[in-house]
């Protein structure tokens, strides 16, 4: 890597247009097909502007196919076969950096990717202080991309030209960045560990997430009302009629109303128009001010912003201030299997009421810290530290066969073999 990175503004081969008619699709697929190698493989979301977490641009590059920006939405409104794109990329090892944030969506499209190489998986086996996609590039390849519109409403059409080259950079060198990458893991003695990761978050990433159980406890900071049960049937009303608000017009919820605005309005409680009328963030239209050109990209969405008028949350909180005593929510009790499963995070809950065990989970601790070191990998990257905490939290840790513990816990079989032996060494002995 040189001295001082190079600045890469565009990809080589220019700005593609975007691919959003069956025609150019079907030409774009004959191209993937006549190439051969790895693909990258990248997605753009709305997330913050649209209610869901569809991909609303899709990018790759082959070499010999150059870079495709595909317009799933409008292809898929045209009918679009998606097996043309598995059938052409069969074989082919997907190259993403942070593939759980693409994975479900390509799923949800039926994507089929046959091998995985996450370039961001690849930078914590690694041991690099930063993962982010530029930092990565500029590490390995000397090479700094011009990175300006992350945060950028990917709905929008037509996509200006600045969106369209963000967008392709993105994928301009990935390829490139897996070989150096590839060489490094092997040159480390981590190639193995790493095939087993991108497999597993492969796996894993295209598996139907399961919905949350309340969705509504979602809200931010809603254990702040918790013992208050009306409370929370206000803020769990307001939820509800904003999802459903959100979902019909296809906007981002937080556009229709704050998670800060329920919990201030569950906590007030207003029971007239005055007090009402006293919650501004109740009554005016949610207006972002960033300073950028987000600004702009939210005030599209005014319209559909003025269709919601107060006097809708102002019928919700009255109707959750008439629900009867009996039928007002709560919250969890703590006693899901989860909670019953897994060992508290807070050392204060170890310390003072369960001395042994934070003995025998700082000698763990200790362990893995150690191999971190003589491997030059990341502790949490050597096993999650929430399957420490729960080796540890039983009285008779010593008793379990470990391995097959930390194989149920989801532990690799690379992680399983660095450390179930000597973890297990240390969970047997009788702490003082």
């Amino acid at each position: 890597m040189s001295a001082k990175p190079v600045l890469q503004r565009e990809p080589r081969e220019g700005v593609p247009d975007v691919i959003d008619t069956l025609e150019a699709y079907e030409r774009y697929c004959e191209r993937l097909a006549r190439s051969d190698g790895p693909v990258a493989v990248d997605a753009e979301r709305a997330s913050g502007y649209r209610y869901g977490h569809d991909d609303w641009l899709i990018q790759f590059k082959r070499e010999g196919a150059g870079i495709g920006l595909i317009d799933p939405h409008a292809l898929g409104e045209q009918g679009v076969d998606w097996n043309l794109l598995n059938e052409a990329l069969h074989g082919a090892t997907w190259i993403l950096h942070d593939a759980t944030q693409d994975l479900p969506g390509f799923a949800q499209l039926g994507f089929e990717p046959s091998a995985l190489f996450d370039t961001e998986i690849a930078a914590r086996l690694l041991g690099l202080h930063r993962f982010g996609l530029a930092y990565v590039t500029e590490h390995y390849l000397g090479i700094t991309l011009a990175k300006e519109h992350s945060a950028a409403d990917w709905s929008y059409r037509p996509l200006p030209r600045d969106w369209r080259n963000y967008a392709a950079l993105d994928v301009e060198l990935l390829i490139e960045l897996m070989d150096v990458m590839a060489r490094d893991l092997k040159a480390h003695g981590k190639w193995q560990w790493a095939q087993e990761e991108f497999a597993h978050e492969l796996r894993t990433g295209l598996r139907p997430r399961p919905p949350h159980p309340v969705p509504w406890l979602r809200i931010s900071h809603i254990t702040d009302i918790q013992s208050d049960r009306r409370a929370l049937a206000v803020a769990k009303s307001l939820w509800e009629v904003r999802d459903r608000l959100a979902r019909s017009y296809d906007i981002a919820p937080s556009l229709l109303l704050s998670d800060s605005a329920i919990i201030e309005a569950a906590r007030r409680k207003p029971h007239n128009a005055r007090q009402f009328r006293s919650i501004r963030c109740l009554n005016e239209r949610v207006r972002m001010h960033l300073g950028n050109e987000q600004d702009k990209m939210f005030e599209r969405y005014a319209p559909i912003q003025r269709k919601v008028k107060p006097s809708v949350w102002k019928r919700t909180i009255e109707e959750a201030l008439a629900i009867p005593a009996s039928q007002l929510p709560h919250m969890p009790d703590g006693q899901s299997d989860a909670a019953r499963t897994n060992a508290p995070k807070s050392m204060k809950v170890w310390q003072r009421h369960h001395p042994d065990r934070f003995r025998r989970l700082q000698a763990a601790r200790a362990l893995v810290n150690q191999v971190s070191e003589d491997t030059h990998t990341p502790p949490d990257v050597l096993i999650k530290p929430q399957i420490i905490r729960n080796l540890c939290w039983t009285d008779e840790p010593g008793e379990r066969d470990v391995a097959s513990f930390l194989r149920q816990q989801g532990a690799r079989d690379w992680q399983i073999g660095l450390l179930a032996e000597s973890l297990t060494r240390v969970i047997m002995v009788r702490l003082p």
